[in-house]
């Protein structure tokens, strides 16, 4: 990737302002490869294109961990226009976040016997008991970001678990700190170690920021999702007073720490542009691609394609009514910034709408 490329996604200086080229020219080289790869916006649809057509007449029922998580509201939306295609039927119900609403929302779920229940963004294990009961029962589970890996989860009950590679999403997040900063930064991890997914993210992300020397990890901020609004802008105000301006990137397991974190830092006189410049590394929900469009603290995200995911729900149930196999199919990582989203507000690749249309004979 070229010096100007770098420098258009957001993030820190050009190749030919510093030294630190030098420190890891590997790690470097392979960084902003993997980052001009994630960064295109005109990707060729690798999905299904082949499979059985609609079984009629179905219903589902999408279990929200909370519908105010804009990553699980935004693939039940998918998921609807999708089941709007094939002419199912589609019911949410709102686990709210807490684990005590999670289970009465599978568990009335369960009681509505439909055709297929979602798994929406939270453990199976939290609902063991209930997951149980629809297996009994005979009722598929799909999971979205369900367990830590995408396709088939036997241990848990899901005939497929739809997300993209948490591997691939850390890796590339961590990349592009690499390639903005040409190898020199200090970054802050925010993360939620409370939650396993996103302590196994964090953790791939400081392994890959290892990858290259000269990127320095300041601080590991442990502030659980539901906390992010009352303790993010405290502890940004205290990192900005310990490392000043050492604090030239940061990523976070979810684009929400921003939101949490921009009030602090333009408080502090921080410009909306960076440093330090900011990469969410998880779902890309309207408000951050505001934020990256509009150049207020943060630059970059790695979204979740929210609307492809429900889509290719709909067509993995399909495949279990059918008898037939999950697709196997995980989305490519992608990159959005200010240079390449278009204005979008969130990450909508094309091609999938016609294909599984065609797929489905629809």
């Amino acid at each position: 990737m070229s010096a100007a490329l770098v420098a258009g996604c957001g993030g820190g200086p050009s190749a030919d302002s510093g030294p630190a080229q030098a420190g890891c020219p590997a790690a470097l080289a392979k960084a902003r490869t993997a980052v001009q790869q994630a960064e295109n916006s005109d990707a060729t649809w690798t999905g299904p294109t082949t499979g059985p057509a609609a079984v009629p007449g179905k219903t589902l029922v999408y279990v929200a961990q909370t519908m105010t998580n804009p990553g699980v509201a935004g693939v039940a939306k998918g998921l609807q226009e999708a089941a709007r295609t094939i002419g199912w039927k589609v019911r949410v119900i709102d686990g709210e976040g807490t684990p005590a609403g999670i289970q009465a929302a599978l568990s009335q779920a369960v009681t509505l016997k439909p055709s297929g229940i979602v798994i929406g963004g939270f453990d199976p294990q939290l609902t063991a008991q209930q997951t149980a009961r629809a297996r009994a029962a005979g009722i598929p589970l799909i999971g979205w970001h369900a367990v830590g890996s995408p396709g088939p989860d036997e241990a848990s009950g899901l005939f497929t678990n739809v997300t993209t590679n948490v591997e691939d999403v850390s890796r590339i997040s961590a990349d592009w700190i690499i390639s903005a900063s040409d190898g020199d930064a200090g970054v802050v991890v925010f993360t939620d170690d409370s939650i396993p997914f996103a302590r196994n993210k964090s953790e791939l992300i400081k392994k890959e920021l290892a990858t290259c020397p000269g990127v320095k990890i300041l601080a590991y901020e442990n502030i659980p999702i539901p906390d992010a609004s009352s303790r993010t802008a405290q502890e940004v105000s205290s990192l900005l007073s310990r490392f000043q301006d050492r604090w030239t990137h940061s990523v976070a397991i979810n684009d929400l720490y921003f939101a949490d974190a921009a009030p602090a830092l333009r408080a502090a006189g921080k410009p909306g542009s960076g440093p330090p410049f900011n990469i969410g590394a998880g779902d890309g929900d309207p408000s951050a691609f505001q934020r990256i469009n509009s150049k207020q603290f943060q630059a970059a995200t790695v979204p979740e394609p929210l609307s492809q995911q429900g889509w290719q729900i709909a067509d993995e149930f399909n495949r279990a009514f059918a008898g037939v196999p999950a697709s196997g199919y995980v989305a490519p990582v992608h990159i959005a910034t200010a240079a390449n989203s278009g204005g979008a507000t969130s990450w909508d690749p094309s091609g999938y709408r016609e294909a599984y249309r065609k797929v489905w004979r629809k």
